[in-house]
Protein backbone atom coordinates (compact mmCIF):
# COMPACT_ATOMS: atom_id res chain seq x y z
CA UNK A 1 0.00 0.00 0.00
CA UNK A 2 1.15 3.26 -0.92
CA UNK A 3 0.63 6.06 1.71
CA UNK A 4 2.72 9.49 0.66
CA UNK A 5 -0.54 10.88 -1.28
CA UNK A 6 -2.00 10.48 2.17
CA UNK A 7 1.01 12.19 3.54
CA UNK A 8 1.28 14.92 1.34
CA UNK A 9 -2.64 15.75 1.68
CA UNK A 10 -2.20 15.91 5.77
CA UNK A 11 0.75 18.41 5.28
CA UNK A 12 -1.16 20.93 3.88
CA UNK A 13 -3.25 21.10 6.62
CA UNK A 14 -1.11 20.27 9.92
CA UNK A 15 2.53 20.90 10.56
CA UNK A 16 3.75 17.32 11.87
CA UNK A 17 2.84 13.61 9.93
CA UNK A 18 3.73 10.71 12.17
CA UNK A 19 4.62 7.08 10.11
CA UNK A 20 4.30 5.04 12.93
CA UNK A 21 7.08 2.97 13.33
CA UNK A 22 9.37 5.10 11.08
CA UNK A 23 9.60 8.90 11.88
CA UNK A 24 7.53 12.02 11.24
CA UNK A 25 7.65 14.70 8.55
CA UNK A 26 7.67 18.00 9.75
CA UNK A 27 6.29 21.45 8.03
CA UNK A 28 8.36 24.22 8.47
CA UNK A 29 6.76 28.35 7.63
CA UNK A 30 8.70 30.30 5.49
CA UNK A 31 8.70 33.98 4.80
CA UNK A 32 8.60 35.94 1.60
CA UNK A 33 12.60 36.05 0.62
CA UNK A 34 14.37 37.66 -2.30
CA UNK A 35 17.70 36.11 -3.46
CA UNK A 36 20.02 38.72 -4.33
CA UNK A 37 22.07 36.96 -6.31
CA UNK A 38 19.35 35.88 -8.82
CA UNK A 39 17.04 39.08 -8.56
CA UNK A 40 14.12 36.15 -7.41
CA UNK A 41 11.20 37.29 -5.49
CA UNK A 42 10.21 33.78 -3.53
CA UNK A 43 6.63 33.78 -1.97
CA UNK A 44 5.87 32.32 1.42
CA UNK A 45 6.39 28.55 1.86
CA UNK A 46 6.59 25.42 3.90
CA UNK A 47 9.53 23.87 3.89
CA UNK A 48 9.63 19.89 4.67
CA UNK A 49 11.78 17.88 6.81
CA UNK A 50 12.16 14.34 8.58
CA UNK A 51 12.61 13.01 12.10
CA UNK A 52 13.17 9.42 12.59
CA UNK A 53 13.36 10.17 15.95
CA UNK A 54 9.06 11.38 16.07
CA UNK A 55 8.04 7.62 15.40
CA UNK A 56 5.38 7.28 18.08
CA UNK A 57 1.91 6.99 16.50
CA UNK A 58 -0.20 10.24 17.19
CA UNK A 59 -3.23 8.88 15.26
CA UNK A 60 -3.88 11.11 12.78
CA UNK A 61 -2.15 9.09 9.58
CA UNK A 62 -3.76 6.23 10.42
CA UNK A 63 -7.42 7.83 11.31
CA UNK A 64 -6.95 9.75 8.07
CA UNK A 65 -6.58 6.82 6.13
CA UNK A 66 -9.18 4.43 8.01
CA UNK A 67 -11.52 7.03 7.54
CA UNK A 68 -10.63 7.70 3.25
CA UNK A 69 -10.85 3.70 3.02
CA UNK A 70 -13.97 3.61 5.58
CA UNK A 71 -12.07 0.68 7.06
CA UNK A 72 -11.00 -0.20 11.02
CA UNK A 73 -8.57 1.59 12.68
CA UNK A 74 -6.71 -1.31 14.21
CA UNK A 75 -6.18 -3.20 10.83
CA UNK A 76 -5.12 0.41 9.01
CA UNK A 77 -2.94 0.65 11.76
CA UNK A 78 -1.63 -2.61 10.65
CA UNK A 79 -1.38 -2.04 7.53
CA UNK A 80 0.47 1.49 8.25
CA UNK A 81 3.15 -0.24 10.76
CA UNK A 82 4.06 -2.74 7.81
CA UNK A 83 5.03 -0.29 5.18
CA UNK A 84 7.25 1.26 7.99
CA UNK A 85 8.51 -1.75 8.24
CA UNK A 86 9.21 -2.30 4.25
CA UNK A 87 10.70 0.92 4.28
CA UNK A 88 13.26 0.57 6.77
CA UNK A 89 14.41 -2.84 5.19
CA UNK A 90 14.72 -1.13 2.04
CA UNK A 91 16.69 1.38 3.14
CA UNK A 92 19.05 -1.08 5.42
CA UNK A 93 19.76 -2.53 2.05
CA UNK A 94 20.94 0.40 0.34
CA UNK A 95 17.67 1.56 -1.53
CA UNK A 96 16.23 5.02 -1.61
CA UNK A 97 12.66 5.50 -1.19
CA UNK A 98 10.62 8.18 -3.59
CA UNK A 99 7.79 9.52 -1.90
CA UNK A 100 5.46 11.77 -4.68
CA UNK A 101 5.36 15.48 -4.00
CA UNK A 102 6.99 15.06 -0.69
CA UNK A 103 11.05 14.11 -1.43
CA UNK A 104 13.45 11.33 -1.19
CA UNK A 105 14.59 9.21 1.75
CA UNK A 106 18.42 7.27 1.70
CA UNK A 107 20.78 5.80 4.78
CA UNK A 108 23.91 8.07 4.78
CA UNK A 109 27.76 6.39 6.00
CA UNK A 110 26.75 6.59 9.18
CA UNK A 111 23.06 4.44 8.19
CA UNK A 112 21.62 7.43 9.58
CA UNK A 113 18.18 8.33 7.54
CA UNK A 114 18.86 11.35 5.61
CA UNK A 115 15.50 13.36 3.47
CA UNK A 116 16.09 15.26 0.59
CA UNK A 117 12.84 17.25 -0.03
CA UNK A 118 11.09 17.60 -3.34
CA UNK A 119 10.15 21.37 -3.07
CA UNK A 120 7.93 21.32 -6.22
CA UNK A 121 4.76 22.17 -3.77
CA UNK A 122 4.08 24.67 -1.50
CA UNK A 123 2.46 23.23 0.86
CA UNK A 124 1.08 26.80 2.70
CA UNK A 125 -2.30 26.95 1.91
CA UNK A 126 -2.41 30.94 2.12
CA UNK A 127 0.23 30.92 -0.86
CA UNK A 128 -1.72 28.77 -3.18
CA UNK A 129 -1.14 30.22 -6.89
CA UNK A 130 1.77 32.28 -5.94
CA UNK A 131 5.05 31.43 -7.93
CA UNK A 132 8.42 32.74 -7.65
CA UNK A 133 9.38 35.98 -10.13
CA UNK A 134 12.54 37.89 -11.25
CA UNK A 135 12.34 41.07 -10.01
CA UNK A 136 14.03 44.21 -12.76
CA UNK A 137 15.70 46.62 -11.13
CA UNK A 138 13.78 50.67 -11.77
CA UNK A 139 16.01 52.74 -14.00
CA UNK A 140 15.67 56.41 -12.59
CA UNK A 141 16.81 59.62 -14.31
CA UNK A 142 19.07 62.06 -12.21
CA UNK A 143 17.64 64.75 -13.57
CA UNK A 144 18.89 66.81 -10.72
CA UNK A 145 22.76 66.55 -11.47
CA UNK A 146 22.16 66.68 -15.51
CA UNK A 147 20.56 70.19 -14.59
CA UNK A 148 23.97 71.07 -12.83
CA UNK A 149 26.04 70.21 -14.56
CA UNK A 150 24.38 72.64 -17.50
CA UNK A 151 24.30 75.54 -15.45
CA UNK A 152 28.36 74.93 -14.28
CA UNK A 153 28.30 75.24 -18.41
CA UNK A 154 26.32 78.38 -18.65
CA UNK A 155 26.76 80.76 -16.19
CA UNK A 156 24.06 83.90 -16.43
CA UNK A 157 24.41 87.07 -14.59
CA UNK A 158 21.01 88.88 -13.23
CA UNK A 159 21.44 92.82 -13.74
CA UNK A 160 19.28 94.88 -11.69
CA UNK A 161 16.52 96.71 -13.46
CA UNK A 162 16.93 100.46 -14.69
CA UNK A 163 14.24 102.77 -13.78
CA UNK A 164 13.70 105.74 -15.50
CA UNK A 165 12.35 109.17 -13.73
CA UNK A 166 9.88 111.06 -15.81
CA UNK A 167 7.19 113.45 -14.75
CA UNK A 168 4.61 111.75 -17.21
CA UNK A 169 4.87 107.84 -15.69
CA UNK A 170 1.94 108.30 -12.70
CA UNK A 171 -0.45 109.57 -15.12
CA UNK A 172 0.23 106.44 -17.43
CA UNK A 173 -0.32 104.37 -14.01
CA UNK A 174 -4.18 106.35 -13.72
CA UNK A 175 -4.91 106.37 -17.13
CA UNK A 176 -4.30 102.56 -17.38
CA UNK A 177 -6.68 102.34 -14.29
CA UNK A 178 -9.22 104.08 -15.98
CA UNK A 179 -9.09 101.44 -18.94
CA UNK A 180 -9.54 98.32 -17.04
CA UNK A 181 -12.30 99.53 -15.55
CA UNK A 182 -13.83 100.81 -18.89
CA UNK A 183 -13.15 97.08 -20.35
CA UNK A 184 -14.74 95.48 -17.47
CA UNK A 185 -17.82 97.55 -17.67
CA UNK A 186 -18.37 96.44 -21.20
CA UNK A 187 -17.46 92.72 -20.88
CA UNK A 188 -20.42 92.44 -17.72
CA UNK A 189 -23.01 93.92 -19.89
CA UNK A 190 -21.93 91.88 -23.21
CA UNK A 191 -22.15 88.88 -20.43
CA UNK A 192 -25.25 89.80 -18.73
CA UNK A 193 -26.68 89.96 -22.33
CA UNK A 194 -25.47 86.22 -23.54
CA UNK A 195 -26.97 84.73 -20.39
CA UNK A 196 -30.42 86.50 -20.73
CA UNK A 197 -30.52 85.02 -24.58
CA UNK A 198 -29.37 81.45 -23.09
CA UNK A 199 -32.02 81.75 -20.52
CA UNK A 200 -34.41 82.08 -23.29
CA UNK A 201 -33.44 79.27 -25.78
CA UNK A 202 -32.67 76.83 -22.51
CA UNK A 203 -36.60 77.14 -21.83
CA UNK A 204 -37.84 76.81 -24.86
CA UNK A 205 -35.95 73.70 -25.34
CA UNK A 206 -37.18 72.57 -22.57
CA UNK A 207 -40.57 73.28 -22.82
CA UNK A 208 -40.23 71.17 -26.57
CA UNK A 209 -38.90 67.87 -24.50
CA UNK A 210 -42.06 68.01 -22.11
CA UNK A 211 -44.22 68.00 -25.28
CA UNK A 212 -42.71 65.51 -27.14
CA UNK A 213 -42.52 63.22 -23.72
CA UNK A 214 -46.36 63.71 -23.19
CA UNK A 215 -47.06 62.92 -26.76
CA UNK A 216 -45.13 59.40 -26.56
CA UNK A 217 -46.51 58.81 -23.24
CA UNK A 218 -50.09 58.89 -24.54
CA UNK A 219 -49.04 56.52 -28.18
CA UNK A 220 -47.78 53.82 -24.87
CA UNK A 221 -50.80 53.99 -23.47
CA UNK A 222 -53.12 54.05 -26.49
CA UNK A 223 -51.34 51.63 -28.21
CA UNK A 224 -49.89 49.22 -25.65
CA UNK A 225 -46.52 46.93 -27.21
CA UNK A 226 -46.99 43.18 -26.35
CA UNK A 227 -43.32 41.26 -26.95
CA UNK A 228 -43.18 37.56 -27.95
CA UNK A 229 -42.24 35.20 -24.66
CA UNK A 230 -38.82 33.76 -25.23
CA UNK A 231 -38.05 29.78 -23.80
CA UNK A 232 -34.94 29.25 -22.97
CA UNK A 233 -33.17 25.81 -22.61
CA UNK A 234 -30.66 25.39 -19.66
CA UNK A 235 -29.07 22.36 -19.43
CA UNK A 236 -26.92 21.78 -15.96
CA UNK A 237 -24.14 20.05 -15.85
CA UNK A 238 -23.56 16.77 -13.88
CA UNK A 239 -21.12 17.00 -11.50
CA UNK A 240 -19.27 13.53 -9.93
CA UNK A 241 -17.97 13.09 -6.41
CA UNK A 242 -14.19 12.79 -7.23
CA UNK A 243 -12.90 16.32 -8.74
CA UNK A 244 -9.19 16.26 -10.63
CA UNK A 245 -7.94 19.38 -9.39
CA UNK A 246 -6.22 21.98 -11.42
CA UNK A 247 -5.54 25.00 -9.24
CA UNK A 248 -6.49 26.86 -6.29
CA UNK A 249 -6.46 30.94 -6.81
CA UNK A 250 -7.18 33.33 -4.76
CA UNK A 251 -8.77 35.72 -7.24
CA UNK A 252 -11.96 34.63 -9.18
CA UNK A 253 -10.59 36.02 -12.58
CA UNK A 254 -7.72 33.95 -12.21
CA UNK A 255 -9.99 30.82 -11.63
CA UNK A 256 -12.29 31.64 -14.62
CA UNK A 257 -8.99 32.77 -17.13
CA UNK A 258 -7.71 29.20 -16.32
CA UNK A 259 -10.90 27.43 -16.89
CA UNK A 260 -11.10 29.08 -20.68
CA UNK A 261 -7.51 27.75 -21.06
CA UNK A 262 -8.13 24.21 -20.19
CA UNK A 263 -11.30 23.87 -22.30
CA UNK A 264 -9.43 25.11 -25.07
CA UNK A 265 -7.23 22.23 -24.65
CA UNK A 266 -10.20 19.98 -24.12
CA UNK A 267 -10.64 19.11 -21.04
CA UNK A 268 -14.21 19.40 -19.44
CA UNK A 269 -12.97 21.95 -17.22
CA UNK A 270 -15.40 23.72 -14.46
CA UNK A 271 -14.90 26.24 -11.84
CA UNK A 272 -15.82 24.31 -8.54
CA UNK A 273 -16.03 26.98 -6.24
CA UNK A 274 -14.85 28.49 -3.36
CA UNK A 275 -12.76 25.70 -0.59
CA UNK A 276 -12.69 26.59 3.11
CA UNK A 277 -9.82 28.72 2.68
CA UNK A 278 -11.35 31.20 0.87
CA UNK A 279 -9.49 29.59 -2.48
CA UNK A 280 -11.28 29.32 -5.69
CA UNK A 281 -10.67 25.76 -7.02
CA UNK A 282 -10.36 24.57 -10.53
CA UNK A 283 -11.10 21.36 -11.97
CA UNK A 284 -10.13 19.74 -14.77
CA UNK A 285 -13.18 16.78 -14.84
CA UNK A 286 -14.99 15.49 -12.34
CA UNK A 287 -16.21 11.81 -12.03
CA UNK A 288 -18.97 9.11 -10.25
CA UNK A 289 -16.22 6.41 -9.80
CA UNK A 290 -13.26 6.85 -7.79
CA UNK A 291 -11.24 4.39 -10.02
CA UNK A 292 -11.97 6.52 -13.33
CA UNK A 293 -10.78 9.73 -11.54
CA UNK A 294 -7.80 8.29 -10.43
CA UNK A 295 -7.03 6.82 -14.01
CA UNK A 296 -7.53 10.22 -15.47
CA UNK A 297 -5.32 12.10 -12.38
CA UNK A 298 -2.76 9.16 -13.22
CA UNK A 299 -2.76 10.60 -17.04
CA UNK A 300 -3.05 14.51 -16.40
CA UNK A 301 0.13 14.00 -14.18
CA UNK A 302 2.21 12.25 -16.93
CA UNK A 303 0.57 15.07 -19.50
CA UNK A 304 -0.75 18.19 -18.35
CA UNK A 305 0.65 18.88 -14.80
CA UNK A 306 2.50 16.99 -12.05
CA UNK A 307 0.64 19.46 -9.66
CA UNK A 308 -2.70 18.01 -10.24
CA UNK A 309 -4.36 16.35 -7.18
CA UNK A 310 -7.89 14.64 -6.18
CA UNK A 311 -10.66 15.74 -4.18
CA UNK A 312 -13.38 13.58 -2.95
CA UNK A 313 -16.94 14.59 -1.56
CA UNK A 314 -17.95 12.92 1.03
Amino acid sequence: MRIDSYIEKLLFEYNCVVVPGFGAFLAHSKSADIDLATKTLVPPTKSISFNAQLSKNDGLLVSHIAKEKKLGYEEMLQEVEDVANTWNKRLSLGESIELYGIGKLFHNKDQKIQFQPENKINFLTSSFGLTSFAATPIQREVLKEEVQELEEKIPFIITPEVRETTSFRPWLKYAAVILLAVSLGVTGYRTYGDLQQKQVAAQQDAQQQVSRLIQEATFFESAPLELPAVTIEVTKRHLGKHHVIAGAFREEPNAEKRVEQLKEKGFNAFYLGVNKYGLHQVAYDSFDDPKDALAFLKKVKATESKDAWLLSEK
